[in-house]
């Protein structure tokens, strides 16, 4: 688990995180119908080298994997995570999760944001609104003495409550150096368990909710993840700092959609 204090650094892995958010800022004019998975990731790949970054999906290959052939991960309606962009075509009434990790400058930069194909089903705005307000319920959480349960439990409590489920096999995790290492931050627990969050902690918060019920699984391209009942998913996912007094969220960028009334009205800590 590493602890970043020094402000150089800081500022290094700040940078890194806020040109991941803006690859998402500038694909956002080209999801439309008729577009193809394959093409945003053509377009995602020709804007991180004009950037001057790499993309950390290409060639990633964690043990009993192939490596990922794609720049960023797309999954669309019942994918719930790990999507390889090809040549599925969007069609209006989609809803496509793009997930984004940049290498800048030996910093890790994560972010993913959900996007609604032409106009979505009622069902599809509310699953993707009831997750974002997730991410946020869990964000909300973070300040030094709090816990990794208390961030789950947030998010937990929320999606049940409106109905949905919480994927349970993958979680957010520790970013910075590294692509993923600890901690390991559930999207479900329970309040005052796990891990005491400390100043200098940088994590994502990636809740994936389900409209139907939690059970995933795999397809044969080894890497996509989807529902077992075929019913819809959403994830948002922010890359966190926690600061002296409660958190930061790092991967900011001009077009991100606003916190939710609830933070922007009650919570005094920084989105940048």
């Amino acid at each position: 688990m590493g602890i970043v204090t020094d402000q150089a650094e800081l500022a290094q892995m700040r940078a890194a995180c806020q040109t991941a958010a803006t690859i998402l800022d500038y694909i956002a004019p080209f999801i439309k119908p008729g577009v193809t998975t394959g093409e945003l990731d053509r377009l995602c790949l020709e804007k991180m080298t004009e950037f001057g970054v790499k993309s950390a999906t290409i060639g990633y290959a964690p043990p009993g994997h192939t490596p990922f052939p794609g720049a960023i991960c797309t999954s669309v309606n019942h994918q719930i995570c790990h999507g390889i962009p090809g040549d599925k075509v969007l069609k209006s009434g989609d809803a496509l999760n793009i997930d984004v990790t940049v290498i800048k400058d030996g910093w890790f930069g994560d972010t993913s944001r959900m996007f609604h194909v032409g106009e979505p089903t009622i069902l599809s705005r509310r699953l993707t609104d009831i997750t974002f307000d997730c991410l946020w319920l869990g964000i909300q959480q973070v300040r030094p003495g709090a816990t990794l349960g208390d961030i789950g439990h947030a998010i937990q409590k929320y999606a049940e409550k409106h109905g949905f489920s919480v994927v349970r096999e993958f979680c957010g995790h520790g970013v910075g150096r590294k692509f993923h290492e600890d901690p390991q931050v559930l999207h479900y627990g329970k309040p005052g368990t796990g891990v005491k969050l400390v100043p200098g902690m940088i994590f994502t918060i990636e809740p994936m909710i389900n409209a139907g019920r939690r059970e995933i699984r795999q397809l044969a391209d080894g890497w996509t993840v989807v529902t077992r009942d075929h019913s819809l998913s959403a994830q948002w996912e922010h890359t966190v700092l926690v600061t002296e007094d409660g958190y930061e969220v790092l991967t900011t960028s001009p077009e991100m959609q606003a916190p939710p009334a609830f933070i922007t009205e009650s919570t005094p800590t920084t989105v940048a």
